[in-house]
């Protein structure tokens, strides 16, 4: 059974932790937690996709809305 040191984070919390650093509302206790369990290589993928997946739904939202308006 792993320990505390040992433990190492889920998908499902790295992507809780990218979404919650990317709206600023990161709590310090998970905070302190991916810096002491998680890898920065992770961290970094899943904020770059993060990223690239918002700006195409915004793109997307935008094309939309010019579409409906009849632009």
């Amino acid at each position: 059974m792993k320990d505390d040191q040992e433990k190492t984070l889920t998908l499902r919390e790295m992507l809780s932790s990218v979404l919650a650093a990317a709206l600023g509302v990161q709590s310090g206790k998970n905070r302190a937690r991916d810096f002491s369990h998680g890898k920065p290589s992770h961290f970094i993928i899943l904020g770059v996709g993060f990223t690239v997946l918002f700006v195409l739904v915004i793109l997307g939202l935008v094309k939309l809305v010019l579409y409906l308006v009849g632009s």
